[in-house]
């Protein structure tokens, strides 16, 4: 079937025959921002295809929506949606692919043939919990679940259309005074808070469709979207013709606050424990063909009735137009788009856990280090310790004019701090009470690791003092009597190696040489080509940053292994200035001071991803295996999906006393019992929650 012709608002003259490589077989529906064609693959494979219409694809922010759409779509493709094949959200129509799923949506379903039967009702509950359990790990929130986005395939539901999902670009924002969603299945906050919307939102909006399959209408049913909105916000839910074991969860589900309500892991274990209620067979529904002239819903006498499908589900694709790329208006099923006159609480931006009071007078941006249950922080003039848990004040100790020139640093007990005029503070962490004071050259490095305090000369000698008595341990000279840096790495088997790195002066040559802290033992020594700075080790290697000799630009990745003294060595695309980095699983991520950031995967030998953050001067990355954390010289703590590149979430800028002047070199993050630690220039400490930094 070819293409057909649009009518109606922004219809094209003719709709395109293709989309990328697919040919457009046949339209299966049409909305306000595109239509949805069923096309095929070069090997036949079926897609459903959304293209939109032209009028929005010259709209740079319907655009920046779109893509929106796509990465959300494509980070939760998986087994409870229609995944992803392929999309080009910069053609001149821009369009996404999905893999066809033929089957009605719930909507369909429950018009055609009335309110489900119990137990298929409880096991689209657990089918849809599962889904949003895998949509929320991937840090995505649907924020339009609803029966016309839920499809009813031959293997469980489906949810699709993730046009108004919360954005992973969180440039992307609600418009203040917008709302987005569908009235009748939209949670309390998306009325009264909607920057704050959470996945607790997509819980709730799954106790609406689950009322809505039981019942055949919603908890807070009205033909006015306003009075729907108010009920929403106000009153308690109609649950009448839900499964009476159901009842108590789907009133959980539909709680005032989203605190709460259940996680979908807490509503799938609940099911679990009501399955002997009901039918407990596989959540497969039976398959028939629906000839022409037979009426819809007409089931065999004595037969239960199972969701149909047939012929005219070629109406339905996996994608759905209303309310897709993330329009700002809230859309009333079969009737125009209305925006309700319902205007949301003024808030601040959300803080997920805590935020300290400002530790600092004037200018000044503070450093911490995690210790049992503290957060110990040095500031200009002051040390503090706070506790982790909700960050007040334990202690606090006045140092007047000091100016740290380190971060604080555990070591053998003790909180260290070294000064700009080379004096060391070694502190009880419990207290702040001093308990040795001494004094180290000005043209020394140091570094802490264990109960050892290294520092290094420019006569190339390093020398271990112990950190809680300050007395020298070991010394250690390097061939070269070079100036050494310092580094030092522990493995997650509890090993920690020191490195001391020594480049030729013209920038040919490292010399490597890895140590035992605590004895000053040599372990292995290397010369390698090229200017190089150790970033990680995993135990079999060690991962450096190699710089041109001339600007000191990073332009390589290199991988020597221990055992053999083997190098790999893995060019980078472009040059990454003044790059800092972390190391993961055998993946190098790079930030440089421009903001951008890459993945270099050193097995593949290639790179992963690149990411443009626009944030100049970022701290050095930290990562827990899911997401990468730095902060911003304008006091944004800002994360990165460690797999895809992408950007999860961000906090609001904190300006310190002069906004004229930004600092460079921001504190690195903390991780901690997952918590990451930030500071701002403001003075402040905070702490955000690692599970959802979309919900920054």
């Amino acid at each position: 079937m070819a293409p057909q012709r649009s009518s109606g608002p922004g219809a094209e003259p003719e709709l395109p025959e293709y989309a990328g490589h697919y040919r457009l077989e046949s339209q299966l529906g049409s909305g306000g921002m595109g239509v949805v064609h069923l096309a095929r693959s070069g090997s036949g494979m079926r897609l459903a295809v959304k293209v939109v219409h032209a009028e929005f694809a010259r709209d740079d922010e319907f655009r920046g929506r779109f893509r929106q759409e796509v990465a959300a779509a494509r980070r939760v493709s998986g087994a409870f949606t229609a995944p992803v094949v392929d999309a080009d959200p910069e053609a001149g129509r821009p369009w996404m692919a999905t893999l066809f799923i033929p089957g009605p949506t719930l909507a369909e379903e429950v018009k055609r043939n009335g309110p489900m039967e119990p137990g298929e009702v409880r096991r689209l509950m657990a089918g849809l919990a599962e889904a949003l359990r895998d949509i929320h790990r991937v840090g995505v929130v649907h924020r339009d679940l609803k029966p016309g986005n839920v499809l009813l395939a031959e293997d469980g539901p489906k949810v699709i259309d993730f046009g108004i999902s919360r954005p992973k670009d969180s440039e992307l924002r609600t418009e203040t005074g917008k709302l987005i969603g569908t009235p009748p299945f939209m949670a309390p906050e998306q009325f009264r808070r909607p920057r704050e919307v959470g996945p607790a939102a997509d819980v709730f909006a799954l106790g609406s469709v689950i009322v809505h399959a039981a019942a055949g209408r919603g908890p807070f049913d009205s033909d006015s979207p306003y009075v729907v909105a108010y009920r929403v916000v106000h009153d308690e839910p109609d649950l009448t013709g839900v499964p009476a074991g159901l009842v108590p969860l789907v009133l959980r589900c539909l709680a005032k606050e989203p605190d709460d309500r259940p996680t979908p892991d807490d509503l799938m274990r609940a099911l679990r424990s009501v399955a002997a209620s009901y039918d407990t067979q596989a959540f497969i529904p039976a398959q028939r063909d629906v000839s022409p002239a037979e009426e819809p819903g007409e089931e065999a006498a004595g037969r239960p009735r199972r969701w149909t499908r047939g012929r005219v589900v070629l109406a339905t694709g996996a994608l759905v137009l209303a309310g897709s790329a993330g329009i700002a208006a809230a859309h009333w099923p079969g009737g125009e788009q209305v925006a309700p006159r319902v205007r949301p609480m003024a808030t601040e931006d959300r803080v997920t856990e805590w935020r300290s009071t400002a530790l600092t007078r004037g200018t000044g941006t503070p450093r911490c280090v995690y210790g049992e249950g503290e957060l110990l922080c040095g500031a200009p003039g002051a040390v503090v310790g706070l506790d982790a848990r909700d960050g007040t004040a334990k202690w606090r100790r006045s140092f007047a004019g000091a100016v740290w020139s380190d971060p604080p640093v555990l070591s053998d007990g003790l909180l260290q701090l070294r000064d700009q005029e080379g004096r060391v503070t070694a502190l009880d962490p419990s207290s702040g009470e001093t308990r040795l004071r001494r004094r180290l050259p000005r043209d020394t490095g140091a570094l802490y690791t264990g109960g050892t305090q290294l520092v290094s000369d420019t006569d190339g000698r390093i020398t271990g003092v112990d950190s809680a008595s300050g007395r020298t341990v070991w010394q250690h000279t390097l061939r070269e009597k070079a100036f050494p840096r310092l580094a030092a790495f522990g493995t997650e088997a509890g090993s920690v190696t020191a490195y001391a790195t020594a480049v030729s002066a013209d920038g040919s040559g490292t010399r490597v040489i890895a140590l035992d802290p605590a004895s000053g033992t040599e372990r292995w020594s290397a010369r390698m080509s090229g200017a190089l700075q150790p970033v990680g080790t995993d135990g079999r290697f060690v991962y450096f940053l190699a710089a041109d000799p001339v600007h000191g630009d990073t332009d390589a990745v290199v991988r020597y292994t221990v055992k053999s003294g083997a190098v790999r060595r893995v060019p980078l695309p472009a040059v990454s200035h003044g790059a800092q980095a972390v190391v993961r699983d055998g993946v190098v991520y790079l930030l440089a001071t421009g903001g951008g950031f890459d993945a270099v995967d050193t097995v593949a030998g290639k790179r992963l991803w690149h990411l443009e953050t626009s944030v100049s001067w970022g701290s050095r990355p930290v990562t827990d295996g899911r997401h990468l954390y730095f902060s911003a010289a304008d006091g944004r703590l800002l994360a990165v999906d460690a797999r895809r590149g992408s950007l999860t979430g961000q906090t609001s800028p904190r300006f310190g006393a002069r906004t004229d002047q930004v600092s460079v070199g921001p504190p690195t993050p903390v991780l901690a019992r997952g918590m990451v630690y930030a500071v701002a220039p403001d003075g402040t400490v905070f702490a955000r929650d690692t599970r959802d930094p979309s919900g920054w």
